[in-house]
């Protein structure tokens, strides 16, 4: 499977965007797929996953209450709907899907996650 991200852009404190991450190949059915961010001078962070069906979600707690993953089968792409950005969520956010546990939503290690998009830049402003 290969991966497309997209929707990145430069935005000031309280905007919002939408992140898509759009799949080709069948297997992105079988597979759960996550976001992840990293930051200058960080290291790669966990942002949120989501299961094989979408049924299940799982958001890191840095932006749980601001940021929704869902992914639609029929067009093979997932998103991460961002609210209320701060600064500190500046980064470039990557997209990898995840055949181990596909069924949990629940997994943070990136090792885990395989197929990494080319990630798309999300700048906050104050």
């Amino acid at each position: 499977v290969q991966l497309q991200a997209s929707g990145g852009g430069l935005v000031q404190a309280g905007d919002s965007l939408r992140l898509s991450c759009a799949a080709s190949g069948h297997t992105f059915r079988d597979a759960a797929l996550g976001w992840f961010r990293l930051a200058p001078g960080k290291e790669r962070e966990f942002v949120a996953a989501v299961s094989r069906s979408g049924a299940g979600t799982y958001t890191a707690e840095s932006v749980k209450g601001r940021f929704t993953i869902s992914r639609d089968l029929d067009v093979n792409t997932a998103y991460l709907q961002m609210n209320t950005l701060k600064t500190e969520d500046t980064a470039i956010y990557y997209c990898a899907v995840r055949w181990f546990d596909a069924r949990r939503a629940k997994v943070t290690a990136s090792e885990r996650y395989k197929s990494w998009g080319q990630g798309t830049l999300v700048t906050v402003s104050s």
